[in-house]
């Protein structure tokens, strides 16, 4: 059975994980689908920084030299996507059913560990570390390595949008403040002799003046330009 690999602290991108999913054609997007329908699967995509992707890659490299078989290439082609700032995106999946049989749903837990709800929805930007098996394969003579995904952990989650599909219309209905506290309350009056403004005694308090600190200079990167590196993984 291959190995589990955890990649670490990565952002989430359009993941498709409280259920089953399927691109359909007609709409151009992927819909809810049932675990034994055509194309289905959980997903996620993620980006990663340099130093993850370099080491996801000398993972994947691992597996698929120890369960190359003849006929395949030699070396295994990087399979990640490079952004424009530097930063690689790939993904991970799994079917819904593998030979007729329903796989179980990856397993999403929060910070600490706890599972989190069957319904939960992870969102696009949230921090995540991702459980994965490396599985080498060949598929129509073109050979490289799949993230089976296993389970997601939610480091940092990103509340989701409720999208306005509405504009702004003049002299429509506006919903007016029900917030009794909202208004100015109006001054009492007193006949206690404690409440009223005290005698000018002839002191007058000169306000603080405060300075503003300078925010502190954020130290150039020290990470250098890792394209180098990862353009020669397959030395």
């Amino acid at each position: 059975m291959a190995e589990t690999y955890i990649i670490e602290n990565v952002e989430a991108l359009w993941p498709k994980i409280d259920k089953t999913y399927t691109f359909d054609q007609s709409v151009k997007r992927s819909v809810p689908c049932g675990p034994r329908d055509q194309g289905a699967d959980f997903s996620i995509a993620f980006r990663m920084n340099s130093a993850t992707a370099k080491a996801l890659f000398v993972q994947m490299k691992g597996a698929y030299d120890a369960n190359k078989e003849p006929k395949w290439v030699d070396k295994l082609v990087n399979p990640f996507v490079k952004d424009d700032n530097g930063t690689y995106t790939h993904k991970a999946n799994l079917k819904g059913a593998y030979k007729g049989e329903v796989t179980n749903k990856p397993l999403q837990v929060d910070s600490q560990g706890t599972p989190l709800p069957e319904d939960f929805q992870l969102t696009t930007g949230s921090t995540v570390s991702i459980a994965v098996q490396l599985i080498p394969y060949d598929f129509g003579g073109k050979q490289n390595v799949s993230l089976r995904l296993k389970a997601v952990q939610v480091i940092k989650y990103v509340p989701m949008e409720v999208r306005n599909p509405f504009g702004a219309v003049d002299g429509g209905f506006v919903m007016e403040d029900a917030n009794p506290f909202a208004s100015t309350p109006k001054a009492v009056k007193s006949n206690n002799v404690l409440d009223e403004a005290p005698a000018d005694d002839g002191f007058d308090e000169e306000p603080v003046k405060r300075t503003a600190k300078k925010a502190a200079a954020v130290p150039p990167s020290d990470d250098g330009d890792l394209g180098s590196i990862i353009d020669n993984w397959d030395d």
